[in-house]
C-alpha cells in the first residue's frame, strides 16, 4: 500500500460557496475542456449522444430540493404563539415576532458541486497497491500516475466522496488535479493561474488558494462564513471547504394593492398609440 508524506504547510484547495452556486455546470464543462488536453488527458466520452452515454468528469453538480422548515407548529415549538418580547421581557431589543417564525426557512434548491477534496488523510492513496495514487508533499494535491495505475478501482471504493473516475477506454483511474498544469504555468498571467472551474464560475462561487495559510484569502473566507468539510467524522480531513447557504427569508404576504389607474392612451407617443390599437384588437 502507498504511504502518505508528512503533512505539508501548503494546502492548495477550493472553497465552494453553496449560497451563490446556481448549478449552471460551467465548472464541469470548463474542467472537461481544459483537462481534455492537459495533465490527465484524454477525458473520454463514449456515445455522448447515444442512449447510454458515459465518460470521465472531474466535476459534477448535483441539485437537491430542500423542503421548507416550519418551526411554528406545536410539534416543533409549543410556545410558537408566544412573542420573543414576552419570553425575554428584560431585553428591549427583542422582536415582537415569534422566534420560531424567524427560524422558519422557505423551500429552496441547493446546488452541490462535487470533485476531489484532496484530503489530508486520503484513503484513496493508502489503499493503492502500486503507488499510482499519491499525495504531493509540496502542496498537498492528490494525483494519479497513470503509468502505474492498473485500474483495480480500489481507490474509488475507498473514497467516500465518489470523486474518482474510471476511464474504461484506457483502463485507469482519473481525478481532479486542481489544474496543476495551469496554476504553475508561468507563461500565463498571474490572474489566470487558477483552476479552470474557478475561472469559469459566473457567480464567483468557487475560490482557490492556500488553506494551510490562516492569513490567505480563502482561509479568512472560511473563518468568516463558517466553512465546513464533508463528513469530518470519517477522519480524512478534506482540504476543500464548503460555505453553507445563508438563511432565507420566507416571502411576505403582500398588502392589498390599490387598483391600477386606467391608461390614458391619448397621452402616449404616436408609435405606442398605434401599437396599443394593434394589440387591443
Amino acid at each position: 500500500m502507498t504511504d502518505l508524506p508528512p503533512p505539508s504547510k501548503k494546502k492548495l484547495g477550493l472553497v465552494i460557496d453553496l449560497d451563490t452556486c446556481v448549478g449552471c455546470h460551467a465548472c464541469a464543462v470548463s474542467c472537461k475542456e481544459w483537462n481534455a488536453g492537459g495533465f490527465a488527458a484524454p477525458l473520454t466520452d463514449e456515445q455522448p449522444y447515444g442512449r447510454d452515454p458515459s465518460g470521465v468528469w472531474f466535476n459534477r453538480v448535483h441539485s437537491y430540493e430542500i423542503a421548507a422548515t416550519d418551526f411554528t407548529t406545536p410539534a416543533f415549538d409549543p410556545h410558537a404563539t408566544t412573542s420573543a418580547a414576552d419570553r425575554n421581557p428584560g431585553n428591549a431589543c427583542t422582536s415582537s415576532h415569534s422566534l420560531a417564525a424567524e427560524a422558519a426557512q422557505p423551500a429552496m434548491t441547493l446546488h452541490f458541486p462535487r470533485s476531489c477534496l484532496h484530503c489530508e488523510q486520503p484513503a484513496c492513496v493508502t489503499v493503492c497497491p502500486t503507488g499510482a495514487s499519491y499525495k504531493r508533499a509540496s502542496d498537498g494535491i492528490v494525483l494519479v500516475d497513470e503509468d502505474k495505475c492498473i485500474g483495480c478501482k480500489l481507490c474509488s471504493w475507498a473514497c467516500p466522496y465518489g470523486a474518482r473516475e474510471y476511464s474504461a477506454v484506457e483502463g485507469v483511474m482519473k481525478k481532479c488535479t486542481l489544474c496543476i498544469d495551469r496554476i504553475y504555468n508561468e507563461h500565463l498571467d498571474e490572474a489566470e493561474r487558477q483552476p479552470a472551474c474557478v475561472q469559469a464560475c459566473p457567480t464567483r462561487a468557487r475560490h482557490f488558494g492556500d488553506l494551510g495559510d490562516p492569513e490567505s484569502r480563502v482561509s479568512k473566507l472560511v473563518a468568516a462564513r463558517g466553512g465546513v468539510d464533508l463528513m469530518p467524522q470519517l477522519g480524512y480531513r478534506p482540504v476543500n471547504q464548503y460555505l453553507p447557504p445563508r438563511p432565507r427569508r420566507a416571502a411576505q404576504t403582500p398588502a392589498a394593492e390599490a387598483p391600477a389607474e386606467p391608461l390614458d392612451t391619448t397621452a402616449l407617443p404616436p408609435v405606442l398609440r398605434w401599437l396599443d390599437r394593434v394589440l387591443s384588437r
